[in-house]
């Protein structure tokens, strides 16, 4: 991987963070701060708290107080959009932003959960060419990854959501880009139809998330068997979704890869030196276990 920054020279200690509502739970300063240490670079990554009426302090806030960049999460990926000075291509294109570059003064907007989404699940599953695939949420993790898989040509993605309206907002953001594949929306009531010819079932929504770990997005009768399924979510690491489609013979893949390697990706954006992927996937699971298991 190289960011657009290979030829950074950095002087002063980086400060880098991640904004969102809520804030806590984030394993980004776990991952992010033992990635500045393996790779010798003073500096900070910290939680920021920011409140949707405070996005638009807090960017300008951050440009003020010489922040590097940041990350940006729930709820804050498109709102953010019309706050920065310049977007990237991969920005543009899924409506959504998750990291922001800041240099000479200049916000920069790229989304990195899309190709960190796919380059996981290519890890776990192999090539994604020709697949049908079914997305369940519509939000800004969804726009990210459709975009993604479709520089990939699956041949269909099936957007499903609880208000269809904004799976088809999506399809017309992204069908330009779609090269081949064909993209459709589908409401709750034809999951099941739907899933029947699915070789790829992706839950972009929050449900299952810690603590709510006993629901999921789907009925596990749904689920046709042997089919990927993967979920973002990577706070419990294995979903009752992922419990129940591994119970039916599926492959399953959690979302901690994903969590990976979109921060890879934002940490060579801001450094432009190379991510150390292993140790930031060791310390995203000491946390995690920390977490569930505290002293």
């Amino acid at each position: 991987m190289t960011g657009p920054t290979e030829h950074v020279h950095i002087h002063a200690p980086l400060l880098l963070g991640v904004i969102g509502d809520p804030i806590a739970h984030s394993k980004s300063p776990a991952m992010h701060n033992i990635a500045l240490e393996a790779a010798g670079l003073p500096g900070m990554y910290v939680p920021l708290h920011v409140k949707p009426e405070h996005l638009a302090e807090a960017v300008t806030g951050a440009r003020a107080l010489g922040f590097s960049g940041f990350n940006v999460t729930i709820p804050h990926k498109v709102e953010i959009m019309t706050l920065l000075d310049e977007l990237d291509e991969s920005a543009i294109s899924c409506g959504a932003v998750n990291t922001v570059v800041i240099r000479d003064g200049i916000t920069t907007g790229y989304n990195t959960d899309g190709i960190g989404y796919v380059r996981s699940l290519k890890e776990e599953t192999g090539e994604l060419n020709g697949k049908k695939v079914v997305v369940l949420g519509a939000g800004g993790a969804a726009r990210g990854i459709v975009y993604a898989l479709l520089k990939e040509h699956v041949s269909d993605v099936v957007i499903v959501n609880r208000t269809r309206e904004r799976a088809d907002e999506l399809i017309s953001i992204l069908t330009d880009k779609a090269e081949g594949t064909s993209l459709s929306s589908a409401s709750q009531d034809e999951l099941e139809s739907v899933l029947s010819s699915a070789d790829i079932l992706i839950n972009t929504t929050s449900i299952g998330m810690h603590p709510d770990l006993d629901a999921t997005p789907v009925d596990a009768a749904l689920i046709p068997e042997g089919i990927v399924v993967s979920d973002l979510i990577y706070n419990p690491l294995e979903t009752r979704l992922l419990r129940e489609a591994k119970a039916r013979g599926c492959t399953v893949v959690g979302g901690l890869g994903m969590f990976i390697y979109q921060g890879a990706y934002a940490f060579e954006y801001w450094t432009g030196v190379e991510a150390p992927v292993s140790l930031m996937h060791s310390a995203v699971l000491e946390a995690l276990n920390h977490e569930h298991n505290p002293l």
